[in-house]
């Protein structure tokens, strides 16, 4: 778990203002909370940046060799056959027909150094790499290659000469030396010294004549999970925008990876996309390209870097899409069905991960509906409207027609509603399915949808009548009442002018706001937030039961809006925000709007780790930063007294529900499930890793009002758990 590393509440006195870069961005975040709130503003604000090369107007499409390195030998991936192969299989596959273009190889093309220390490609793996260039750019195709910040070791301590000046490698390293990146490879490179910039030149020019289309410069810090700012590549990207320019040769540029927001404008101004999560490839955590809980963090991490792109700002990198290859994928098909969905409402570049010559039937489908493909391509990126575990997504394409995305983050299927007046507008008038190709017709005031576990739906909708503004009241960090080691701070980039901080690792350290509503529903409350990295609020609402806010985000300093249902009674009412276990975000406010009859959800989440626990499992509730809550239990089981007991689930009437277990096991492992001190039930479950969580979903018999649910087992180690999840029966 990282924690800010900038503080904007210290640059509050004359000799210590607010750094430039970070001003700028507080300005943009401003303009975007405005446009959040005016929905009749149509993009992103704009803040007077531009992609430098001018060439990254729409996201693109093709397919990395980085996924499949992940799980086969590098060699079956990295080598001549297979590049070429990839190459083709793209063409007659039907995908270049709908925009896949490029082909890019990761770590691994690369061999030893020219006489200038330019890296040149692995001769062994590819002996013809230059005559493969030519068979891709002659099938219609782009390629891709893959760099890091730095100088090589080897390099400088030969001191080559740079080529075209009178320079070498040790007159343009940093002194003392310093690792180039947050990697740890070669050397950093200072570009105030003569021959630095010319080195970069000297490296895009010699890739420009072979035909090279694309780099993906890595380990770029502020970023990369590394906050150390002794290892700031900025100025490599800098340079690198800079050559690319000057080459002459259209070069898409790509950073990498888990940018860092605060330099937000310096990645817009000099690249064309940036990576804001993680990879989204198991990489041993399980034996697939990918798994959902992977997926689901970009759900969690897009919220923050919403308004941050399009055609003039660069676009949001979410990894490799991971769909077509079926098992392989780690996914289901309704699971890589939504994974598109999310990236394509996004904008982000859609680049494949799997074996394009073994796509399924199934996939070529997904990879080539072309209205789909132009929800991607559209130059709007969406915004989320509605947060939680049943988000919707929306982009305002202009002239009263909009792009409209509704997600099921359950294992279970589950009713999602929206209300058309929550994105600003009062009727749809025609509704296209861009899945099915299917028109709807007209749905007056709202639209109600059972999406399958972890399933997504995608409309085009033409719009009329403009919704009013609802009324809505700011509650400011300054207004909440603070508990325990909660604090209020100083912050220059919050609306509120101040941020709460320590809401959580502790049940006595929260915060409270008091909030009036003149009758008793439910309403929309926006939660202002910043945090860098996964955090969950642990959220109640006048003691009844907790609601989970997962959250992620790139900056420990600009908030973002996310904007989830709650109950509220006629009168005051107490909503308390903290984590008795973790850590939450820190938080710039609330807004509480709408007129009491929003929609709300059926289901209820409970955190094992918020349950009651005995035994040994009593000690182990901690830490999981895949989890939701961003907690789990271990230690459960291996006796009759190391349980985990869910004492209140309150349900309003008796009968059969759903139950949907979050665990984590490696191997074989059984929870035995009591309902109500009845006999146990065994659910026999397996997995691959303790580190992230996955599902399973049983029915339960409970009773109207309040009952209690306890986990153990008695002879053996349980699962850990990390959550349940109990909704009515639905039927998808």
């Amino acid at each position: 778990m990282r924690t800010a590393t900038l503080d904007l509440g210290k640059y509050k006195s004359a000799d210590q203002p607010v750094p430039n870069h970070l001003l700028r961005l507080r300005n943009c975040r401003f303009v975007a909370l405005w446009v959040f709130l005016l929905w009749g503003l149509v993009g992103a604000p704009q803040c007077g940046f531009a992609q430098v090369n001018d060439i990254g107007q729409r996201p693109y499409l093709g397919w990395s060799t980085y996924s499949e390195q992940t799980i086969m030998p590098s060699s079956s991936v990295m080598n001549e056959q297979n590049i070429l192969a990839q190459s083709d299989a793209m063409r007659w596959s039907g995908l270049e027909a709908h925009g896949f273009r490029y082909i890019n190889l990761d770590a691994g093309w690369s061999g030893n150094s020219d006489q200038y220390g330019r890296t040149l490609w692995n001769t062994t793996a590819f002996p013809y790499f230059l005559d493969m260039i030519q068979h891709i750019h002659a099938n219609g195709q782009k390629v891709g290659i893959y760099l890091l910040p730095g100088i090589g070791t080897s390099v400088y301590s030969q001191n080559l000469p740079i080529f075209g000046t009178q320079y070498h490698a040790q007159d343009i390293v940093a002194q003392p030396l310093t690792v180039g990146n947050g990697f740890g490879y070669g050397y950093k490179i200072d570009f105030t010294k003569p021959g630095a910039q010319e080195y970069i030149n000297s490296i895009i020019n010699l890739y420009a004549s072979w035909g090279i289309d694309f780099i993906k410069l890595d380990s770029v810090t502020p970023g990369s999970y590394n906050d150390n700012l002794k290892i700031n590549n900025i100025p490599d990207v800098q340079a690198y925008s800079k050559a690319i320019a000057l080459s002459g040769r259209p070069i898409w540029l790509t950073l990498s990876w888990a940018l860092d927001e605060d330099y937000l404008s310096d990645w817009q101004q000099n690249a064309n996309a940036r990576r804001i999560e993680g990879d989204v490839e198991c990489e041993g955590d399980c034996p697939n390209l990918t798994e959902w809980q992977r997926v689901l963090l970009r759900f969690y991490d897009l919220i923050g870097w919403q308004s941050a792109s399009g055609p003039t700002l660069g676009w949001n990198d979410l990894d490799s899409l991971e769909v077509g290859n079926g098992a392989t994928d780690g996914i289901t098909n309704t699971e890589q069905q939504t994974t598109m969905t999310l990236w394509a409402m996004a904008n982000a570049p859609l680049y494949l991960g799997g074996d394009l010559t073994n796509l399924t039937t199934y996939g070529k489908q997904l990879l080539t509906n072309d209205e789909v493909l132009a929800v991607d391509q559209s130059g709007h990126p969406a915004r989320q409207v509605t947060g939680g575990f049943t988000p919707v997504w929306v982009s305002n394409l202009g002239n009263g027609s909009y792009y409209v995305a509704i997600f099921n983050l359950n294992a279970f299927p589950t009713n999602v509603t929206v209300d058309w007046k929550d994105l600003g507008f009062l009727n749809a008038v025609g509704t296209r399915d861009l899945w099915s190709h299917a028109e709807l017709g007209p749905f007056f005031q709202s639209f109600s949808s059972v999406l399958p576990g972890h399933g997504a739906r995608l409309f085009k909708v033409k719009a009329v009548g403009q919704a009013p503004v609802p009324p809505a009241q700011i509650y400011g960090a300054e207004t909440a009442t603070l508990y325990g080691g909660a604090q209020l701070s100083s912050c220059s980039t919050c609306v509120s002018g101040y941020k709460l901080t320590y809401l959580g690792i502790g049940a006595a350290n929260y915060a409270i706001f008091n909030v009036s509503v003149p009758k008793a529903g439910v309403y929309r409350m926006e939660v202002d937030s910043m945090t860098t990295g996964t955090r969950s609020f642990i959220i109640n609402v006048n003691d009844g039961p907790d609601i989970t806010l997962n959250l992620s985000g790139g900056s420990s300093n600009l908030p973002f809006p996310t904007t989830i249902p709650v109950r509220l009674n006629a009168g005051m009412n107490s909503i308390q925000f903290g984590n008795p276990t973790s850590y939450p975000p820190d938080m710039d406010r609330i807004i509480i709007s709408g007129d009491g009859n929003e929609p709300y959800p059926a289901f209820t989440v409970y955190e094992a780790e918020n349950a009651t626990l005995s035994g040994a499992a009593a000690t182990s509730a901690g830490f999981c930063g895949n989890c939701s809550g961003l907690a789990a239990v271990g230690n459960l089981g291996g006796n009759a007294q190391s349980t985990v007991a869910f004492d209140n689930v309150v349900v309003p009437s008796t009968g059969t529900y759903q139950m949907e277990i979050d665990y984590m096991t490696q191997g074989q492992r059984s929870f035995f499930i009591s309902v109500n001190g009845n006999t146990a039930q065994e659910v026999a479950l397996n997995g691959y890793s303790f580190g992230t969580p996955t599902s399973t979903v049983i029915q339960v018999p409970l009773h109207a009002g309040s009952n209690q649910i306890e986990f153990s087992n008695p002879s053996n180690y349980a699962p850990n758990l990390d959550s349940i999840i109990i909704s009515p029966l639905t039927n998808f």
